[in-house]
């Protein structure tokens, strides 16, 4: 009830244990903190708040315009929510490496478990999208430099993204990407993120590159096929996201009951495919609020909605 039992720092620690267990961790995202819970329930270890999710769900695209403070409020919201340890996406980190020092501690202060670094230029662009740039070597080196100095919990993961695979095409980009990978790890990086990548065997070359975890981006629609969680675990991947999968799915339900409307004035068609009223009440816990007063819930859940 109100919020999780577990504390942040007992959050990194099992973020620490369930990446060094040998099994792959399957973290999908949430859009809000209700659907965190939700990962919760269905039995996932973690759970990803992706950038694109947050300026999307405020109307912006995903070209690093919104704030540390949205970013950090948010993600705190979202993370204060479920019990499972959460990493959230902080862009390049709102700006020069003492923005990023900055972004680290609040990230710390809102209870979050980790988050990712990346080595995009500013104004940056989704990872999966063509034209990124990024910044050079040492930009990105002391983008990480300055986030693990900053930790204040030495179990804060530390990832660093890279996009610098999608620079130069075929093997010439993926050599970018490996040597990269070993710079950023050689800097400080707890974890590696290489975006982007196009086929198993190319994450299978990051994988032999660097000891630490290595993280897969299984977001629709991008460059690569939807791998399985078994072809990912046989190359070594240690997690893998579903960044916008659950605002996508969400998104398009609202859009075809919103038509439903339009189109029949009434709902009814698409009422079975709700979230029932007795299983809303249930996930944000409402009859647990009855312990603290009675006049909050002393009515009968009707059965069907």
């Amino acid at each position: 009830m109100l919020y999780s039992k577990t504390t942040p720092e007992q959050k990194r620690i099992r973020l620490r244990e369930a990446l060094a267990s040998g099994q792959i961790q399957q973290f999908p995202g949430a859009f809000n903190p209700l659907s965190a819970r939700l990962i919760e329930e269905k039995g996932f270890p973690g759970v990803y708040i992706s950038g694109a999710v947050l300026a999307n769900d405020l109307g912006l695209p995903d070209i690093g315009l919104t704030t540390l403070t949205e970013v950090a409020t948010r993600a705190g919201q979202i993370a204060r929510m479920t019990e499972l340890p959460a990493i959230v996406d902080a862009d390049t980190g709102f700006g020069e490496p003492m923005n990023v020092a900055r972004t680290v501690q609040e990230l710390e202060n809102a209870g979050l478990a980790g988050c990712h670094i990346e080595d995009q230029v500013n104004p940056k662009r989704c990872g999966h999208l063509d034209g990124k740039a990024v910044v050079d070597l040492d930009t990105a080196l002391q983008r990480i430099r300055a986030a693990s100095d900053a930790r204040r919990d030495p179990n804060f993961l530390i990832m660093a993204r890279t996009d610098v695979r999608a620079g130069e095409p075929g093997a010439a980009g993926l050599d970018a990407a490996v040597g990269r990978a070993k710079a950023l790890v050689d800097a400080g990086a707890d974890a590696i993120f290489p975006e982007a990548m196009g086929t198993l065997e190319e994450f299978r070359a990051i994988r032999e590159a660097v000891s630490v975890p290595i993280l897969a981006n299984m977001t629709e629609f991008g460059k690569s096929r939807l791998f399985t969680v078994d072809e990912l675990a046989g190359v070594g991947i240690n997690l893998v996201i579903y960044p916008v999968t659950l605002l996508r799915i969400a998104m398009g339900a609202a859009e075809r009951t919103l038509e439903a409307i339009a189109a029949h004035g009434t709902q009814e068609s698409e009422v079975e495919n709700m979230l029932t009223r007795s299983r809303l009440y249930e996930l944000v816990d409402y009859e647990a609020y009855n312990r603290f007063d009675t006049s909050v819930f002393n009515f009968q859940v009707p059965g069907r909605y």
